[in-house]
């Protein structure tokens, strides 16, 4: 990623800057509930999710700002990147760290590319490498051409176009297969009426069929670009062999108000903004799916009814040695919809 012009810069004792990843940032709110000198505001969401504004969604007022870094230290989706003497306090062994992560285990992974096609910020990129097929199916065929009328018959049935038919000199027709695309499924020696082909399929038995010789595995590779996953869960829950696993920023639930009446589709604010695609309308009204909710709270900024309640119960960020900041982190487990 491109180096990014500080938002915030100071120079004293120690050289200190601050800035705002747009690219980043889901507009969630945590760096505004959390600063203590209230110096980050939030812009206005639902435009800015929707493409109606090109504004950032998060406003840093430089004169308020006291470059103390929590902002930076509590955002789960580094929007906000804190630097002491040009280096990130993410390298400093005094400052927070986030346990959230999400990893691919290779040894297990099939190279399916599930997780790639769910992730929604797609930070996925799988790369697979597949066997040639004459590992997979062996066999022979022959065809007895002094018995062939060439009729055409094998090559319009054959599955994988491995027959080819040439009458163009009708004297002399010819007929090939390519043993590169036969599978041996012996259609064509079922389907010829003169009985002029042999076909056998050595790598299985009738019905039973070995498709993962030792020799023929998928490899590939899987990556997880860290810049852009928001540890969502959506590879996770998608993986058919559960070599994914993702550990949240926060643990918690989203609860509705009861007095709330969703506006559903003629509002769907919370759909536009969820970074995560955990929200959907079902039958008028809003309903999210917590196995891909990150609780970051977007849903709840943008609510413009503030009907929903973001409880969060654990925050998975370790190290956390300042009494300050611990008071202004307990913050986030607060039950809010502000």
């Amino acid at each position: 990623m491109s180096e990014v012009k500080p938002t915030v810069e100071r120079e004293g004792s120690q050289k200190r800057s601050l800035s705002y990843k747009k690219e980043k940032c889901v507009g969630c709110g945590i760096c505004t509930d959390i600063c203590p000198t209230e110096a980050l505001k939030l812009g206005p969401l639902v435009p800015i999710a929707r493409g109606l504004l090109d504004m950032d969604y998060v406003k840093v007022d430089k004169e308020k700002c006291a470059l103390c870094g929590l902002c930076a230290a509590s955002c789960p989706f580094e929007a906000m990147e804190f630097k002491i003497d040009d280096v990130n306090i993410k390298e400093l062994e005094a400052y927070p760290k986030w346990e959230q992560k999400a990893n691919i285990d290779e040894e297990t992974c099939i190279y399916c590319k599930a997780c790639e096609t769910a992730c929604p910020t797609e930070a996925i990129t799988v790369t697979r490498k597949l066997p040639e097929r004459t590992k997979l199916v062996s066999g022979e065929i022959d065809i007895n051409k002094d018995t062939c009328i060439y009729c055409g018959i094998c090559e319009e049935m054959c599955p994988a176009e491995a027959i080819t038919m040439n009458k163009e000199n009708p004297e002399e027709p010819e007929i090939t297969v390519d043993e590169d695309k036969c599978v041996y499924c012996l259609i064509c020696k079922r389907s010829c009426p003169v009985k002029a082909i042999k076909a056998a399929c050595r790598s299985c038995s009738y019905g039973a069929y070995e498709i993962h010789p030792e020799d023929a595995e998928i490899t590939g590779n899987a990556f997880i670009d860290e810049e852009t996953c928001i540890n969502c869960g959506w590879c996770q829950e998608v993986c058919p062999v559960d070599a994914t696993t993702v550990t949240k920023p926060f643990e918690g639930e989203i609860i509705f108000k009861e007095d709330f009446e969703c506006k559903g589709d003629s509002c769907h604010a919370c759909v536009d903004i969820c970074p995560c695609n955990a929200v959907s309308i079902v039958d008028g009204k809003s309903v999210v799916d917590e196995r891909f909710c990150i609780l970051c709270g977007a849903c709840a900024k943008a609510c413009p009814q503030k009907g929903i309640i973001v409880k969060r119960e654990k925050i998975n960020l370790e190290n956390v040695r300042s009494a300050s900041w611990q008071k202004q982190m307990n913050k986030l487990v607060e039950a809010t919809s502000k």
